[in-house]
Formats: structure tokens, sequence, C-alpha cells
């Protein structure tokens, strides 16, 4: 994408299918700035989390907003849920910049939107800070328990991503099981984390990197068995699973992959889509990250619509299944599981008549 072109440029680089609405906000008296991205409301109100960053400058912030709004579209459609495609982020060190008055002052902008758009958690925002913005706005979902939500999603966005891990191993290895596989993940942070525990839980060895050196030292701490390594992507591992930031796989990284599973729960995770061919090319199978990690996004879906827990948990569960059902679409049409993911939730979009 280049990184000088306008909001409509990019927009058509990322998909055919057009941003919406791009809402620039600014409030001068807590230094808020923010930008909000709806991509598509054909499905529901878009709902995407708000990513709190450093971002390098404005032209970046645009960049990823865009290209994790395009997601969040197909993230809902190809899991099934009746949500549109958003995102939001606002620019600042959250460590530094992120107060109770700048976070209203964010809820009042998506207010502003009514309904549109409704916003959840990503990097640099927590359960605490969805409860203030809960204060402020309706159009919020992701909350605490105390607060009326339905809690932090890194437990099921990492359950996601365990099940799509099996359905994986399963067309690679021919059975789901992972025990004594050896799984490098990629970011120990909230969701790796839980994925971690999981892996372990099903008898997985597991070895960890992080640029965080606390992260890494409290999986330590819990974990004595997983090994902290620099980096897992050039590693002797059998499953890849980023589950940091985005852009990771590259044509460099992936002909230095030793994995033959990529699965993960960051977003974005292709820095370019021939990436997945350069990936096939190796015999290495990738799970499409929308669709892995879409068991937050199923959870929050669940809590607008009141559904027990246990429901939601069954429904994050059949992650497994469409993961399965992808990966053999794939094969059999000779196309890349990004692709075949794409058709699924395409059909979706399509299925939707448009308004005149």
């Amino acid at each position: 994408m280049h990184t000088d072109a306008g909001v409509f440029a990019r927009s058509h680089e990322l998909s055919p299918r057009s941003h919406e609405q791009v809402v620039f906000c600014e409030d001068d008296r807590t230094g808020l700035k923010a930008i909000i991205a709806i991509h598509s409301t054909a499905l529901g109100p878009a709902l995407g989390g708000t990513r709190f960053y450093p971002y390098a400058d404005e032209s970046a912030a645009l960049q990823d907003v865009l290209r994790l709004s395009w997601g969040m579209t197909y993230k809902a459609a190809a899991a099934g849920v009746n949500l549109g495609g958003g995102k939001a982020v606002i620019i600042g060190d959250p460590a530094l910049a992120k107060t109770e008055a700048l976070l209203g002052a964010y809820a009042r902008f998506v207010n502003t939107l009514g309904g549109r758009y409704i916003t959840a958690g990503d990097v640099g925002t927590n359960t605490g800070d969805l409860d203030v913005i809960g204060r402020h706005t309706a159009h919020v979902t992701g909350r605490s328990m105390a607060a009326g939500g339905s809690g932090d999603s890194a437990r099921l966005t990492a359950l996601g991503v365990f099940h799509s891990m099996r359905a994986g191993a399963e067309a690679v290895w021919g059975t789901p099981a992972l025990a004594n596989r050896t799984v490098g993940v990629e970011g120990a942070g909230k969701v790796g984390g839980e994925l971690v525990e999981l892996l372990l839980a099903d008898g997985a060895e597991v070895c960890v990197s992080d640029v965080n050196e606390a992260a890494l030292q409290r999986i330590s701490q819990r974990h004595p068995a997983v090994r902290l390594l620099g980096s897992v992507a050039a590693a002797p591992v059998d499953i890849y699973a980023p589950c940091a930031l985005g852009g990771t796989l590259t044509e460099d990284s992936a002909a230095a992959l030793e994995a033959k599973l990529v699965c993960g729960a960051a977003n974005n995770q292709l820095a370019h889509p021939v990436v997945e061919h350069a990936l096939g090319e190796r015999g290495i199978t990738w799970v499409p990250d929308f669709v892995a990690n879409a068991g937050g996004l199923i959870q929050v879906e669940g809590e607008l619509r009141s559904a027990p827990a246990s429901v939601v948990e069954a429904d994050v569960a059949r992650i497994y299944d469409r993961c399965r059902d992808i990966i053999t679409v794939a094969r059999g049409a000779g196309i890349g599981a990004g692709a075949a993911a794409n058709r699924f939730a395409e059909r979706r979009l399509d299925a939707i008549p448009r308004s005149n």
C-alpha cells in the first residue's frame, strides 16, 4: 500500500469494497487524536476494537485503521455473525496519554455515529477502558462483568485460535491432536498467554518470544517448562503462532520458516497477499487470521444479544469446523485458504441486497 495515498485510494487498494465512512476525531482539551473507519454495515452495525498505539505519524495510523476495519468485515462475515466491519485507532502512547477524560471524549465521538460503529477492546485498551467509554456511550461491548459486560475477550480469542490450530493440524498431520507438537508463540500478551495455557494443557511443547521482557518473565514464572527465544519465526517448530502485531509474514520470513502450519491471533499476518502463495510453495498451511481469531468477536456479539456464556463458548468451538471446511475447499479448488475464506465471507456479503 502506498503510504502517500489518500483515503479513497488506500481503501480501493485494499478491496473493491470501499469503506463507507472514515472519521477523524480531535479534541484539543484532552489531546485526543483518533480515526474511526467503518468499512461495511451490510450485515449489521460495524463492530471493531479501539487500538491505542504510538504510531509514527497519522499516515501510519490511517493505513492501520483502514486495513483493520476491512479485515473486520471479512472476520464477521466468515464467523457467521450479523455484524459489519469497523475499527478505531487512537494515536499516542497509552502508558502516557491515556486518561479518563480522553476516553470520554473518544466515546462522545463514537456517539456521533449513531450506532453505526460499536467499539470494543484492542491493543492498548482493556476492559477498564471500555468501562470508562461505556459511561459515555451505549455503543461499546467487551466491558467488565461488573459493568454488565462479558469481560476480557482474550480467553475466547485464544480458544478460537486453539480450535483453528487443531483443524490445521488435522489437515497437515491427519490428527487434530497437538500433543508432542512444538508450537512457537510470538507474543506473550493477553491472548498469547491464554493460548500458551491451552497448548500446554493439550500436551504441546511451547516456546515463546516477545519484545516485552516483562511479558516473557510472567510466562516463565507461571510455566517454567516454556522455552523463551529471541524469535520463534525461524525456530525449529511444527507450528508458528503469530500473536503480536501483524505483518510478520513476508516473503523473506516465509522462506525461513521451519513450521508446517501457521495459525495465530495476530491481525493482518501477511505483509502482502502473495505471501500465502510463498507459504504454499513450501508446503506450509496458513489458517487465515480473520477466521482463527474470531473468538473475541463471537464473544462480544454474544454480549450484544445477551447470549449465555455456554452458548457463546460453543459458538467459538465451531471455529474448528469452519477452518476445516475452508482448508478442504481451498485444497479442492487449488487456491489458498485465505482466498477460500474470502469467498465464504463474500458470499454472505453479496447475499445482502444493496439499497437504492
